[in-house]
């Protein structure tokens, strides 16, 4: 199993019962320009403790300028606002979503939103006071406050933003379906009640996704089932992190058949077990197609009024077809165990 110098030891680090498996990190890329992710805020570096008066409705809820004519402009304010990743990095050029407040609460006990913009750097006319203005770049974000004069002038928000890139292998880098595949990005602290804030749900595999810099919790999902895969992992701004996760587990399809290698009987109920016993999945059908982590399982098939019972293991990137014989050798009492 490949590492390099930057592999986050704590991809199995965890108590004893976590999934097996680990994330390897590739060096990370100076990269200002990043992909497109949807539009969320997620820190405020200034004005921290009004951000939550902040109303953030989506751009396309305003209604385009009109062209009436000449608008006046007497006693505007000028002013050009540009982002950038770290406080060195050149303009964001695309991708940010711009909105300007008003500091006061209205009677809703919201700031007041009185422009916006998406894009990169923007110019707005403003009438001269105080503002809050806010600017997101996918799930990074940033606010300050500003002052409109009668003269011209230029600010500046410092993101502190990276990127994150995820992606998944099987044993001997086997790629694993993307529709199999699904990350979720959590914050790395946990609460008071013992579980994370949620930060960004089923991000697709090789998608960058913009964060502020700072370190996350990340959970990959191979499947719907027990093959999952959880480490922290750390964004630096004005960089790309690319994390690839090795998942050791496979694809297994159960079949109830009369005889081995015969069709697969209709209307069968399928439950999954663990070595310990517990249910894992419950499903009907002629065939049960799912994901599992390695390790040993039993699998109970019902069909009309009789119960059959096979135990097989399943070992890392080795996909197979599990059988289940109708049989009186696999057959077993439904009264089993009953007072």
């Amino acid at each position: 199993m490949r590492r390099n110098s930057l592999e986050i030891a704590t991809a199995l680090g965890f108590k004893q019962g976590m999934f097996r498996g680990h994330f390897r990190f590739f060096a990370p890329i100076l990269g200002a320009a990043l992909f497109s992710v949807p539009a969320v805020p997620a820190v405020a570096q200034e004005g921290a403790g009004i951000l939550d008066k902040l109303s953030m409705p989506g751009i396309s809820s305003f209604a385009p300028p009109r062209d009436d004519g000449q608008l006046a402009t007497a006693g505007l304010g000028e002013i050009t606002l540009a982002a950038q990743l770290t406080d060195k990095g050149s303009d964001i050029g695309r991708g940010l979503v711009w909105r300007v407040f008003r500091p006061e609460a209205g009677p809703d006990g919201k700031l007041p939103l009185v422009a916006s913009a998406q894009g990169g750097t923007s110019m707005f006319q403003l009438p001269p006071g105080s503002y809050l203005v806010h600017a997101s770049y996918g799930r990074a974000g940033a606010t300050k406050r500003i002052t409109v004069g009668k003269d011209g002038k230029r600010e500046s928000l410092v993101l502190d933003a990276g990127g994150l890139k995820l992606d998944a292998v099987l044993s001997g880098g086997v790629r694993i379906p993307s529709d199999k595949l699904k990350f979720s990005i959590y914050e790395a602290d946990e609460g008071t009640d013992g579980e994370r804030a949620l930060i960004i749900p089923n991000v697709a595999p090789n998608a960058v996704v913009r964060l502020n810099s700072g370190t996350y919790h990340v959970v990959s999902t191979y499947g719907t089932v027990n093959a999952v895969i959880r480490s922290d992992i750390k964004v630096e701004a004005g960089k790309l992190t690319e994390a690839t996760v090795e998942h050791k587990a496979a694809e297994v399809t159960l079949k109830l058949v009369r005889d081995a290698g015969g069709e697969a009987i209709a209307d069968t109920s399928w439950s999954i077990l663990n070595e310990s016993g517990d249910p894992l999945r419950e499903t009907v059908g002629a065939f049960a197609s799912l994901v599992l982590s390695e390790g040993n399982y039993t699998v109970i098939a019902k069909n009309r009024d009789r119960i059959y019972q096979r135990d097989f293991t399943v070992s890392a990137g080795h996909n197979q077809d599990v059988e289940v014989i109708a049989s009186e050798a696999a057959a077993i009492d439904p009264n089993e165990g009953a007072d």
